[in-house]
């Protein structure tokens, strides 16, 4: 009862706003405006500005650092004594120091290479999810606009019976009045059209939100837009759409995804590996101090080798095989379920088609129906409940066939994102 109340003051707050002149939007003019605006779109750009920014990071590490160091002391005695007969020599009670150390890695066991290797990686990982984001904002995109369009056609078939029941509310009355027929056919007619004024109230609150949270996903005001397609009685099929699914399985996003994650792995591996091999850096340096009087100036030039020792190593090693095991193991079971994911869409909308067929075809049937009971009721031949019963009959197929077209578009798009399109 209380969500009941909040849609209904949902509906009235959105109905009382002031209009504005509405802007008609397409379905592919929401799917751009979603693309620029939605909080998604904008995260997953940032993280592939991050990825890039990693990447430029990483080149950083061929390049020789440099470490600057200075500093001065003063004493109140001289570090250094030393006895010179009757007297003392006293060194190191004050003075400056400075200096300038130069490192160049020559061989770090391969983790500078491997390291700009699986930064690079990094940034095409980035791009990947981009378009899979891309691709899930893309299909709510569709599944909130469908929606909206549904309601609408179920709106417009309220207003359409409402109109209908009118009109045998009227003959019914006269029908009545002249006492041909009695009060109870009437009363139906009343209670039927109370209950679709009910309808009419929960659809409009249902579109009132729908158009809330497609206006916040896209980005616009919700009182200054609405949809602008509507559902079409005229069905293509979908066979122009089929294609090749073991062409199509690289090209999927993905695929992709789990083939760079195989790539990573062994990037890792190596990595790990390179932590346990000897480097090699030479270094340079120039260094300053005052401190036995006379200023002193230096350059320093060594080779740095160094031969780490661990007792991890092996078990280390170890476990990133067994990850980049998993990661193949991975690989290979998505792109199977992958070829699953195409063959079921692609089931998926063709019985969207064809159940989209079928209420298209119901219509027609409920139609003839409905006017064949109008002129039994008229004759005298059936009765009020049998003509309420057809007209409910021609608006639950008009529904059905919204619900099936909106599920048939759907269905297209899942089947060409599924296919890498």
């Amino acid at each position: 009862m209380m969500k009941r109340t909040l849609y209904i003051c949902l509906a009235a707050l959105a109905f009382q706003l002031p209009l504005k002149a509405q802007q008609l939007y397409t379905l592919e003019e929401c799917r751009q405006m979603a693309l620029e605006q939605n909080a998604k779109m904008k995260v997953a750009a940032n993280k592939t500005q991050m990825a890039k920014q990693e990447k430029r990071e990483a080149v950083t590490n061929f390049f020789p650092s440099i470490s600057l160091t200075g500093g001065a002391m003063k004493a109140d005695d001289g570090l250094i004594q030393m006895p010179m007969g009757e007297q003392t020599m006293k060194l190191l009670d004050e003075g400056m120091f400075g200096g300038a150390i130069v490192t160049m890695p020559i061989f770090a066991g391969g983790q500078i290479y491997h390291g700009n290797k699986l930064a690079k990686l990094g940034v095409e990982l980035s791009e990947l999810q981009l378009r899979q984001t891309q691709n899930e904002v893309t299909l709510t995109v569709d599944q909130y606009y469908w929606n909206i369009v549904v309601l609408n056609e179920k709106l417009k078939t309220l207003q359409h019976v409402s109109a209908l029941l009118e009109k045998i509310c009227s003959d019914a009355k006269a029908a009545v009045d002249a006492g041909i027929k009695n009060r109870n056919d009437l009363l139906q007619v009343e209670l039927r059209k109370n209950e679709t004024q009910s309808v009419v109230i929960d659809i409009q609150n249902n579109i009132a939100i729908c158009k809330m949270l497609l206006a916040q996903y896209i980005g616009t005001d919700m009182n200054s837009f609405d949809v602008q397609t509507a559902v079409s009685t005229e069905l293509r099929s979908p066979e122009h759409l089929y294609v090749n699914h073991n062409e199509r399985l690289e090209t999927t996003v993905e695929y992709q995804l789990l083939s760079k994650a195989v790539d990573a792995s062994k990037l890792e591996k190596r990595l790990n590996t390179g932590q346990f091999l000897p480097t090699v850096a030479l270094q340079g340096g120039y260094l300053y101090n005052d401190f036995m009087g006379p200023s002193q100036n230096s350059f320093v030039g060594m080779l740095n080798v160094s031969i780490p020792i661990s007792w991890k190593a092996p078990f280390s090693v170890r476990k990133y095989k067994l990850r980049h095991q998993n990661a193949v193991t991975e690989f290979n079971n998505g792109s199977e379920q992958l070829m699953i994911r195409m063959q079921k869409a692609q089931i998926d909308l063709s019985n969207a088609y064809q159940q989209a067929l079928i209420a298209l075809n119901s219509i027609e049937q409920s139609e003839e129906n409905l006017r064949l009971n109008e002129q039994y009721y008229k004759a005298g031949t059936s009765g009020m409940s049998d003509l309420l019963e057809a007209q409910q009959l021609y608006q639950q197929s008009r529904d059905k066939y919204a619900e099936a077209y909106s599920k048939y578009e759907i269905s297209k798009t899942e089947y060409l994102q599924a296919t890498g399109r």
